[in-house]
């Protein structure tokens, strides 16, 4: 089953300040706020919701292609994601434009002070699909993620016209889009994937009930936090998956798209909704016990051994035939 994800590539740097954001401030100085801060710790990670789904997919094992645009400083980013199983060739470099870049600094309370340059990801809208099932020899699905809105627009209109099963995945993009785009993105959709929050957030934009959309995807996917995840299909039993017992709450960046990873790579390996889900909860609760988004790693019997304890024999012998 060929998989191309569409969204995000990014990277993220990240600062720390000793002090207070407060105490640099003067009340009747803001209207002309001119500050620079020296921090001590300079941390950069990988990121880009698209990146970090194909890293998760392609340490499962299921070669994911990769679908998005970065700039001519991408060079070591695709390296180190060819070397995690990511198919890249369908990244395109921009000319005159750097990667997405999320520039954020945090001080002593916790408070942040961040940027968020979009970059080469404004090129998303000049990539076509067809050339990228040319190239690999046809898509099964296409998980469209949060991206230029523009791009993930084209993306699902051309999946439609194309008769490619889709994903809609707004993610991050959806606080923007208004009910007409979220309505376009979503109509036909074989996944709908969100949280509890954005659920709520897509029928109240489109105006649209539970059921009204339920009727309009094929599943729709709904992430419970630490509750683990719901499926629903029209005239079905719903489905539930629980997540794992963690080991440590370390960082809870990047779990939604670790599950979307665990819960594709299932449904490359024609493992079932039930276990698919498994299989993304399990990989999500190995990144929130993890700083960083492309920073964990997944050791086959130490993987095995936890989905085992958490899901069952039974579970875990449908899985292991396909863990790489």
């Amino acid at each position: 089953m060929r998989i191309a994800v569409t969204g995000s590539i990014a990277t993220d740097h990240l600062m720390t300040f000793p002090g207070r954001f407060a105490d640099q401030l003067v009340a009747d100085q803001l209207h002309t706020v001119s500050l620079s801060f020296l921090v001590d710790n300079l941390d950069v990670r990988r990121g880009g919701v698209a990146a970090n789904i194909c890293f998760g997919m392609g340490l499962l094992g299921t070669n994911p292609i990769l679908v998005g645009a970065a700039g001519a400083d991408f060079d070591e980013y695709r390296a180190w994601l060819d070397r995690h199983g990511v198919e890249t060739g369908s990244v395109r470099i921009s000319e005159v434009l750097h990667t997405a870049r999320f520039v954020c600094t945090t001080d002593a309370d916790h408070n942040q002070i961040g940027s968020f340059y979009t970059g080469a990801m404004s090129e998303a809208r000049l990539i076509e699909l067809k050339n990228v099932a040319d190239r690999v020899g046809g898509l099964d699905l296409v998980s469209i993620g949060a991206d230029d809105p523009e791009a993930m627009l084209r993306h699902t209109e051309e999946c439609r016209s194309r008769n490619i099963p889709f994903a809609a995945d707004f993610s991050q993009q959806i606080a923007r889009m208004d009910g007409e785009e979220i309505r376009i993105l979503l109509d036909g959709a074989t996944y709908l994937f969100s949280n509890e929050y954005e659920k709520g957030l897509i029928e109240s934009k489109t105006g649209w009930s539970d059921e009204e959309i339920l009727a309009k995807v094929g599943h729709r996917v709904t992430t419970l936090g630490a509750r683990g995840v719901r499926i629903e299909r029209v005239g079905e039993p719903v489905i539930e998956v629980g997540c794992p017992e963690e080991d440590a709450k370390a960082d809870p960046t990047g779990v939604g798209d670790a599950f979307r990873a665990g819960f594709l790579s299932g449904l490359a390996w024609g493992v079932g909704l039930e276990r698919a889900a498994q299989v993304g909860c399990m990989l999500a609760t190995l990144v929130i016990e993890t700083v960083g988004t492309q920073e964990y790693t997944l050791r086959r019997t130490h993987f095995m051994d936890r989905f085992t304890k958490a899901y069952g024999h039974e579970a875990a012998a449908e899985v292991r035939q396909h863990l790489a």
